[in-house]
């Protein structure tokens, strides 16, 4: 058996596969991630993918995809396909090495007979509300189920039926014969297998019996040869069952289960159950909706899969559960995107601005960086004439005192351009709403031509308004009003401006021109990201991918 290469461990898990590796236990290293195709990934799943996939990778050993498809009432294809795409956008691969508990079906059938056979399992007719009743508590002992001593020609006569579809859905089950006397509730003579009349994903109507996670799962492993079954905690009470499994299976290969703590983010959604209920209620679009944390809406809102696992992996391989504070994941992901991505302008509400001392029929290309912490990135030219667009809310007709932007008879400095005075504001007769604003220049103030003159307000974007683009921007927030996250009440709960639709965004068209990954820097506002997914009335969206500074409430 090979010895490990001077691995050096860095971690909990490392050190006792180390271990294992110079005792001569496992002379490889072979994991495996086991989803359950029932809904998308989410940020819990992500540490679990980053073990299972890092540590083979580290070790030069194999990980294995295994979907765990033993419940047809929740599987869907689509979540099988889902589910690979964001293990391959995360930047793991399993090559050939993609399995599924039904692959095993009937190897996990004859087993459960020969464990029937060897008195390890018997059918049991008690309904389901029974076998909680006889299962006891964790203060007091379970009681043994009065089918518990039926004869082994019985109970093999039973499963057989069972099999063949003799029996009703949830009229009897197989049940592990173990110690309903146990600590360990687990232990109190588990499920093994139930019966469904539900079509298998796969497997159609072949099977109407399906086994049981806790039976299936370390029985999958021991026929992959998996050598390290790493999980998370709340399989640690499991663990007893799982060997117990794997040794009166009969199988040869004894894998061993670590667990290792789970990642919780605060502020963040990654129940399953509670993600279905908001897709079927209609308070976000569907799985995919960015302000989720599944995997598939992280990516549509635009995190990189670097920044997502560099968090990750800063959180570190604890055996305490802990919480992570969601303004790491944005520190993170704003870490990745600054050299990569262009810096270019935009306005959510524009406002027009008329240079009336620009003479009409002009237009200049003012000479800009593309990103300046990046000079890789390279420049572009910025057209430049009499009518522009700013931002109104980087205009007050009554400024609060230390305003740093425009107002009437004071000057700003334009991104890139020259200093503007605001001399008069036109207003709609009607409404008296602000609907332009009439400016001047100083062409002496022009950007790069090392004025050092009077000292402006401050420095705002603006956009060409006879070239810029009309876009949509959607700006997120927090998805549950503060304190209601684990509220079940998730009408109550949900923050209603957790996303914000600014429908008449116009932004400068060069970002076509210098498009990298479809991730933009918005000048002075956030980061943002083409929604692969969303276009409207022909205009492109823009999805917020983190503001420039932390702004999550905590």
């Amino acid at each position: 058996m090979t010895k490990p290469n001077n691995i050096e461990s860095s971690n909990f898990i490392e050190r006792l596969i180390n271990e294992d590796l110079e005792n001569g236990i496992y002379d490889k290293v072979h994991t495996r991630f086991p989803p359950e195709p029932n809904g998308f990934l989410h940020l819990g799943h992500i540490k679990a993918i980053n073990i299972d996939f890092g540590i083979a990778e580290k070790y030069g050993g194999k990980c294995n995809l295994r979907f765990d498809d033993t419940n047809p009432e929740t599987e869907d294809h689509a979540f099988v396909q889902s589910i690979q795409e964001d293990i391959k956008w995360l930047g793991y691969d399993w090559e050939d090495r993609l399995f599924f508990c039904s692959d095993y079906f009937q190897q996990l059938y004859d087993i459960a007979v020969q464990m029937v056979k060897n008195g390890y399992a018997y059918v049991c007719h008690l309904s389901k509300d029974e076998v909680r009743e006889y299962r006891g508590t964790l203060t007091e002992p379970g009681k043994n189920s009065p089918y518990r001593e039926r004869r082994v020609k019985e109970n093999l006569e039973l499963f057989e039926k069972m099999k063949n579809g003799e029996f009703e859905e949830g009229e009897c089950v197989l049940r592990a014969k173990i110690d309903m006397q146990s600590p360990n509730i687990n232990m109190r003579d588990p499920i093994m297998y139930r019966i469904s009349y539900t079509p298998h994903i796969r497997t159609g109507k072949t099977w109407c019996i399906y086994p049981m996670y806790d039976y299936s799962h370390p029985l999958s492993d021991a026929l992959e040869k998996i050598s390290h079954s790493l999980c998370s905690k709340e399989y640690e009470d499991h663990r007893p069952l799982y060997d117990w499994f794997v040794e009166k299976s009969g199988l040869a290969h004894k894998p061993r289960q670590i667990e290792f703590a789970r990642i919780f983010v605060s502020d963040s959604l990654t129940s399953k159950r509670k993600i279905k209920k908001l897709t079927e209620m209609g308070l976000v679009e569907d799985w995919t909706d960015p302000r989720l944390v599944t995997v598939a809406g992280m990516r549509r809102r635009g995190y990189t899969p670097e920044a997502i696992i560099n968090f990750i992996e800063a959180a570190g391989v604890a055996k305490a559960d802990s919480v992570v504070d969601f303004a790491m994941l944005e520190h993170f992901v704003r870490d990745d995107l600054k050299l990569k991505s262009p810096r270019i302008m935009a306005v959510k509400n524009p406002l027009k601005v008329i240079i009336t001392n620009y003479p009409e029929d002009k237009t200049e290309y003012l000479e800009c960086s593309n990103n300046v912490t990046n000079p890789e990135l390279g420049n572009r030219e910025l057209p430049f004439g009499r009518e522009l667009y700013i931002d109104r809310d980087d205009f007050s007709e009554n400024p609060p005192p230390k305003y740093k932007r425009l107002s009437p008879g004071e000057e700003v400095r334009l991104f890139f351009a020259y200093f503007i005075k605001c001399n008069d504001v036109i207003k709609d007769e009607k409404n008296g709403k602000i609907i332009e604003l009439h400016c001047t220049y100083d062409i002496e103030t022009k950007s790069g031509s090392g004025f050092k003159g009077r000292k402006p307000k401050g420095t705002i974007q603006w956009v060409d308004a006879n070239t810029a683009e009309n876009i949509e921007m959607h700006a997120f927030d927090n998805l549950f009003n503060e304190g209601y996250e684990d509220s079940d009440n998730l009408e109550e709960a949900i923050n209603k401006d957790s996303i914000k639709i600014y429908e008449s965004a116009m932004i400068e068209a060069s970002y076509k021109d210098i498009n990298i990954n479809n991730r933009f820097q918005f000048i002075r506002d956030s980061y943002y990201y083409i929604d692969p997914k969303s276009k409207k009335n022909d205009k492109v969206v823009f999805n917020q991918i983190v503001p420039l500074k932390s702004s999550w409430k905590k």
